[in-house]
C-alpha cells in the first residue's frame, strides 16, 4: 500500500494543493491509501446529558432524529467524555491524548480561585499548533474538512483566521466559528441564539459541495449550553409535559432547545440521503459533557464539573451503513480519545505521533462484543468549578470507579478517595473505599503512575 510523507504544519501555508505536493515534504504524518474512503460527520452537543435522549430513555425530551439515528447505527451504554467540562475533552477528540497530556485540562479560560486550599497549576489555554489533529491527518489522505460551530480550544472570542489555535491553523480548510452575543430585544439572536439554523446551512452546503470526495465534517453545536434561550412556543410545549413539574430533573427550556437541534440532525441526515452518499458517510453523534445541574444526571450522580457519572457519561450513536449493524448496542468501554485513532483507520491515515491515548473503535463497530486492550480510562480536574465540588481525578478499571478528591489527600482527610462498583452500582450511592481496601490501593496507585506517565499536572498548597 502506497504511503505518502507530509511535515506537521507544511500543508497549512499550500492549503487545497498539498495532497499533490506530498512527496516533496519530510514526515510527520503518514498517510495510506485504501480504495475508498468514507465520508465522516461528526456531531457534538455542548452539555448534552445521558439520559437526555428518547434512545437513552428519556419520556420527556423528545429527539425522533436522534433516535432513528440510534435505530440505523449503534448506541453505547458506556462511552466518556474525557473531561468533565468542554474545552479539555474537544481537545481529546481533536488530538486523541489525554487533557493532562496536553495540560489543556479546564474550560477555556477557566477560573483560578486564591482562596482555596490549593492552588491551580499553570495550564495552557489553547490548542497548542505542534499537536497534530484529526482534520489535518486526515486532510493528509484527501479529505475535505470542515468545523461549524463551537470551537473553544483558544482564548478568541471571534475567529481571527490565520491565529494560533484556531480551526483554519489546525487543518479545516471551511471554517464558521460561533459565539453568543450579548441578549437585548433588539437582538437578531433572539430565536436562534445558539446558531443552530446558520451551523446546519453551512454543514448541508459543505456537503452538497464535497459529495463526489470524501470529507470530514465537525458540526459542533452550541446548544443546549447555557443560557437557556429558546423560541418560546417551544419551551410551552414542554412547560406543560407533567414531567417539567420535577425540579432540576426535566428541563422545558433545555428541551426546547434539544428539539431545535434533534431538527439540525434531521436536516443533515436527510441532505446526506439526498445527495446519495448514506452509503458512503458515517455519522457520529457525541456530547462533551453532562447536563448542567445537581439533579441533572439522574440516573446517575453528579453533573457537568465533576467525576461522578453524570458529569461524564455520554451519549454515543455511531451510524456506518454496511458496517455497523441497525439497532446494536456496545457495552464496552470507551471515551473520547478513541475518536482520533478511529477516524484514521476509517481514513487509511496513519499519523506518525506520539502518545496516542485513544484505542480504534473500528473492532467495536464491527462486533460490538469485541474487546479493546484497554486495562483503564482516567480523568484529572486540578481545578475549583462552580459546583462547589472541588478538583478531582478517577480511573474506571473494569467495573471499578475511583475517584480522588485533591484538597482531602493533599492534607490527608478521610474521604480523599471513593470507589464504586458501577456494573451493580452505576448510580454511585455506595461507597466501597472502605470495605474493599486492596481494590482501592491498587487503583490510587494505578492512577498515581498514569499521572506521571502523561505528565499531569498537580496542584499545590495554598501557604
Amino acid at each position: 500500500m502506497a504511503k505518502t510523507l507530509i511535515t506537521r504544519r507544511s500543508f497549512l501555508k499550500i492549503g487545497g494543493t498539498a495532497v499533490s505536493c506530498l512527496p516533496i515534504l519530510t514526515s510527520n504524518v503518514i498517510a495510506a491509501e485504501p480504495t475508498e474512503k468514507p465520508n465522516i460527520v461528526f456531531i457534538l452537543a455542548d452539555d448534552l446529558g445521558w439520559r437526555q435522549l428518547g434512545c437513552y430513555g428519556s419520556r420527556f425530551y423528545e429527539t425522533p432524529n436522534i433516535d432513528k439515528l440510534s435505530r440505523q447505527g449503534m448506541r453505547f451504554t458506556d462511552a466518556y467524555a474525557a473531561c468533565t467540562v468542554c474545552s479539555p475533552t474537544r481537545a481529546s477528540i481533536m488530538t486523541g491524548k489525554y487533557p493532562a497530556r496536553l495540560h489543556l485540562t479546564d474550560y477555556i479560560p477557566g477560573r483560578s480561585p486564591m482562596d482555596k486550599k490549593l492552588l491551580t497549576p499553570e495550564w495552557t489555554k489553547h490548542l497548542r499548533l505542534k499537536e497534530v489533529t484529526i482534520a489535518e491527518s486526515l486532510k493528509s489522505v484527501g479529505y475535505a474538512t470542515a468545523h461549524f460551530g463551537k470551537w473553544h480550544l483558544n482564548t478568541d472570542k471571534k475567529y481571527k483566521p490565520g491565529r494560533p489555535g484556531d480551526p483554519g491553523s489546525q487543518g479545516f480548510d471551511d471554517v464558521l466559528t460561533t459565539h453568543k452575543p450579548g441578549a437585548g430585544p433588539k437582538s437578531r439572536y433572539d430565536e436562534d441564539w445558539h446558531h443552530v439554523k446558520e451551523i446546519t446551512g453551512r454543514t448541508v452546503a459543505f456537503i452538497e459541495k464535497n459529495k463526489t470526495k470524501p470529507f470530514f465534517c465537525y458540526v459542533s453545536h452550541n446548544s443546549i449550553h447555557s443560557p437557556e434561550i429558546e423560541k418560546k412556543h417551544l419551551v410551552a410545549k414542554y412547560a406543560a409535559k407533567p414531567g417539567a413539574k420535577v425540579k432540576g430533573r426535566d428541563n422545558p427550556k433545555q428541551a426546547a432547545m434539544l428539539e431545535t437541534l434533534d431538527n439540525s440532525v434531521g436536516t443533515i441526515l436527510k441532505k446526506i440521503k439526498d445527495m446519495g452518499i448514506e452509503r458512503k458517510t458515517i455519522v457520529i453523534f457525541f456530547s462533551d459533557n453532562g447536563q448542567l445541574g445537581p439533579k441533572a444526571g439522574k440516573p446517575f450522580r453528579g453533573s457537568k464539573g465533576d467525576l461522578y457519572e453524570g458529569g461524564i457519561r455520554m451519549p454515543l450513536i455511531v451510524k456506518w451503513p454496511g458496517i455497523v449493524r441497525a439497532g446494536s448496542v456496545c457495552r464496552q468501554v470507551v471515551i473520547s480519545n478513541d475518536f482520533f485513532p478511529t477516524f484514521n483507520e476509517i481514513a487509511g491515515a496513519r499519523p506518525d505521533v506520539e502518545n496516542i491515548d485513544g484505542i480504534s473503535l473500528v473492532p467495536l463497530l464491527k462486533d460490538p462484543d469485541a474487546k479493546l486492550d484497554r486495562k483503564a480510562i482516567y480523568w484529572h480536574y486540578p481545578h475549583y468549578h462552580g459546583n462547589g465540588l472541588g478538583p478531582q481525578g478517577a480511573i474506571r478499571s473494569g467495573g471499578y470507579k475511583l475517584i480522588e478528591w485533591f484538597e482531602k489527600s493533599a492534607y490527608n482527610e478521610e474521604g480523599a478517595f471513593e470507589l464504586y462498583d458501577l456494573i451493580n452500582d452505576p448510580g454511585e450511592q455506595k461507597d466501597l473505599a472502605a470495605t474493599h481496601p486492596e481494590i482501592t490501593e491498587r487503583l490510587k496507585k494505578e492512577l498515581s503512575l498514569w499521572r506521571r506517565r502523561v505528565g499531569a499536572q498537580m496542584m499545590s498548597k495554598n501557604r
